[in-house]
Formats: structure tokens, sequence, C-alpha cells
């Protein structure tokens, strides 16, 4: 019960979250293992968001377990995501993103594919995009985007069917981030060209 308590959305107005099972009824019944976990405690949400929260959640920290490494800056990052991007508070978002930490922790691979379509099947276009601006921003959190973690934000793009020109709009915001590109920069700079 204190649960249930602690998830209450503090939003009046939850039909917008509701159109997302009656436009996709079939998205929110074929939910993932990993998804009704976590689905499952934030029972207290309407489910067509708690749903997209899970989902959304999972796909943000697969982009951060990318190095095999999560920060606890990465972590932040996700948390102010999840407020931003998933109308909920900042309490709840630490909550969503532990549990989505866990679950990628636990089952991984199993899931990756499984969870990032479902979010796939429930996000509309600038949500998806959305999302794949906020793995770009978890990978550059430290400062440099590493090809195994551009790897990982690419699978995911084409996972949930982003095209490649909407991808590379997406990741030119991010190209001074990318370790490549700072290297040639770097390499520019020391043969004193500037590019």
């Amino acid at each position: 019960m204190l649960l249930r308590r602690f998830l209450r959305p503090n939003r009046d107005d939850d039909s917008a979250w509701q159109s997302v099972e009656e436009l996709a009824p079939e998205a929110v019944t074929g939910e993932t293992a990993t998804v009704r976990r976590i689905v499952a405690r934030l029972e207290a949400l309407p489910p067509g968001q708690a749903h997209y929260l899970a989902a959304f959640a999972y796909v943000l920290s697969r982009a951060a377990h990318a190095d095999l490494h999560v920060s606890p800056e990465e972590t932040a990052l996700m948390e102010r995501f999840m407020v931003e991007h998933g109308g909920i508070d900042a309490a709840q978002a630490v909550l969503v993103v532990e549990m989505a930490h866990l679950q990628a922790r636990l089952h991984g691979a199993t899931e990756d594919y499984l969870v990032t379509r479902e979010f796939a099947r429930i996000a509309a276009e600038e949500q998806k995009l959305a999302v794949l601006r906020c793995c770009f921003a978890i990978a550059a959190e430290s400062g440099s985007i590493s090809a195994e973690e551009a790897s990982v934000v690419n699978q995911i793009a084409r996972e949930i069917g982003v095209d490649r020109p909407a991808l590379n709009a997406v990741r030119e915001e991010f190209v001074e981030r990318f370790s490549a590109i700072q290297q040639l920069r770097r390499l520019q700079g020391g043969s004193g060209g500037g590019g």
C-alpha cells in the first residue's frame, strides 16, 4: 500500500497515456517479462504510461550499459530524462531507473531486443527520436562517445525503426562528442591544422 502511494502520479489528466492503450492494445498485452516487472512496480500509474516508462527506462539503461559501466552521472542523467520525458516526479524516476538498471544487468542481451522492439511499437516517432537523443547524451556524459557506445545506440535506432537520415540528424547533434572525431581534432590541432 505504501508503494502505491509513493508511485501515485501527481497529474490529474492521464487521458494522453490511456490513449496509448486504445491505439495499440496489442502492445500493452504483448509485453515482455522485464517490462511487466517494472510495470508492476508502477501500477498506480495509468497502465499505458507505466508501460511506456518501463520500456523507455530500459532502452536508456541499455545505452548506459554499452561500455559495461554505469556511472552515477549517467544514472542521474537517466533520472532527469525520465522526469522530462516521462512526466513523473524525481522519486518515481529514481525507482524506475534503478529497476531498469537491475533488469538490464540480470537479463541483458536476452531482453534488449525484445524490450526495444516493444518500445518501437508503443512510441510515436517524436518519442523514438527523443530516446535516441537521450541515449547519445548518456553515452556522451563521460565527455566522449566510444565506438562501442555509438554501436549500441545505432542498433537501438535500427530496432525502433528510425531510418538512417533521421539517425544521422540526431548523431550530428553529438558529432563533437564522438571519440573518433575528438581524436581527429587532436591530431589536426597537433599538426597546426584547424580544420
